[in-house]
């Protein structure tokens, strides 16, 4: 795929390092699968992966978790 943002460089399966942030919590979750252009590096997460990290992060705020780092794990 093109990438929308330098319009230049194709994009290639590799990791991405997602930050959520919501009422004073934040979650990095690392190693998260992602499509990453090869020329500015900008990171493409698709539907599904997106839909899996904010169910982590809504059961990380129900927990009361303020900040934590995680990695990714496939559901």
């Amino acid at each position: 795929m093109k990438c929308l943002i330098c319009k230049h460089g194709e994009t290639r399966p590799g990791k991405a390092t997602v930050t959520l942030e919501r009422n004073g919590m934040m979650l990095v979750i690392k190693n998260v699968p992602a499509l990453v252009c090869g020329n500015c590096g900008e990171e493409y997460v698709d539907e599904a992966t997106t839909a899996h990290l904010l169910k982590e992060a809504e059961e990380a705020a129900r927990a009361g978790v303020q900040v934590d780092v995680r990695e990714y794990i496939a559901a």
